[in-house]
């Protein structure tokens, strides 16, 4: 938790900031000297969570500053044009830079590096982040390529801050540790998921926005992956394709040991949530949504460690965007 001074510091050189996205090489320098202001512990404390392998998978921050003002929560999942100040896209990714390098995914919010998260109508039972009526089941957040590997270019990070809770405060978010859920499987449940038998289906806004609706498999890939000590786990919102009767017995008690397993948290405003994507999986519970304007309104960013090793699929216009 931010102390109360610390929270106004900052709050108010990011009141008067323009919009960060503008000159992102810049801002992300500029916010790497403002977030130096942190108490040393809690700086340590998220520096830590993003480099070591046996840190905890999920950390929130809480009494971080916000916007003095908010305009209606978008309707549309797009960028407000009514934000007339920067405060919570400068948390974010002051936030994120002490964790890795914010990327756009071409394929996802077109490629911004600050998404709107909020409920909208037409994606309300959806397996997506547009979804409100729905549970969005155990996942991480995976990326489309076209090599067939999806798990591979994940963020590694993502960071969750939130402008506008939902009106009831019943929107849950879950995390489920890789090591918790390992825990909890039965053993010959884990030996299937470390075998190649599934295919992740394509995020649901690549399959909605480029394929037309029809699914978009990844290669055959494991979904636990490395020491029991430190495991990796992957698995797409949009749904997973079995290739055995055994592997489909083992996705569905996957999905009962990570709810058994789960952390929780209501996001409040001047609470964000920092999210190891390949620690553990999140889900959502689902929310009434009412998409008038005062509806549950988040920002993301995706982060990588290091953007090297998806240079090969960087945009010809930009540095930052895949």
């Amino acid at each position: 938790m931010l102390p109360d001074s610390v929270r106004d510091a900052i709050g108010e050189l990011l009141e008067s900031s323009p919009d960060p996205v503008e000159d992102i090489d810049r801002s992300l320098t500029w916010l790497r000297v403002v977030f130096s202001a942190l108490p040393i512990d809690l700086l340590q404390g998220i520096l830590d969570f993003g480099r070591h392998a046996d840190t905890a998978g999920v950390a929130l921050v809480r009494n971080l500053p916000v916007d003095p003002e908010l305009p209606m929560t978008p309707v549309n999942g797009e960028p407000s044009p009514l934000k007339r100040t920067f405060v919570a896209e400068g948390v974010l990714l002051g936030l994120s830079q002490l964790l890795g390098e914010p990327v756009g995914i071409t394929t996802e919010k077109a490629g911004r590096l600050v998404h709107d998260v909020v409920p909208v109508s037409t994606g309300a039972t959806s397996q997506t982040n547009q979804s409100s009526a729905a549970f969005l089941n155990f996942h991480s957040d995976i990326v489309f390529d076209e090599f067939g590997r999806f798990d591979l270019p994940n963020p590694d990070f993502l960071v969750l801050n939130c402008l506008r809770q939902d009106r009831n405060r019943e929107a849950v978010t879950y995390y489920a540790d890789a090591r918790d859920v390992v825990g909890d499987l039965p053993a010959d449940v884990e030996q299937t998921l470390r075998t190649p038998q599934f295919r992740l289906n394509a995020p649901g806004s690549y399959v909605r926005d480029h394929a037309g609706g029809a699914a978009v498999l990844s290669d055959p890939i494991a979904i636990i992956s490395g020491p029991p000590s430190a495991p990796g786990i992957v698995v797409s919102a949009n749904g997973v394709v079995g290739l055995t009767v055994e592997a489909d017995t083992a996705l569905a008690q996957l999905q009962r040991s990570c709810r058994a397993v789960a952390h929780e948290v209501r996001l409040e405003r001047g609470t964000a949530l920092l999210i190891n994507n390949r620690k553990g999986l999140h889900a959502r519970s689902q929310f009434l949504a009412q998409h008038d304007g005062h509806d549950r309104w988040l920002q993301r960013t995706y982060l990588r460690r290091s953007l090297w090793d998806i240079r090969y699929r960087s945009a010809a216009d930009s540095r930052r965007v895949h």
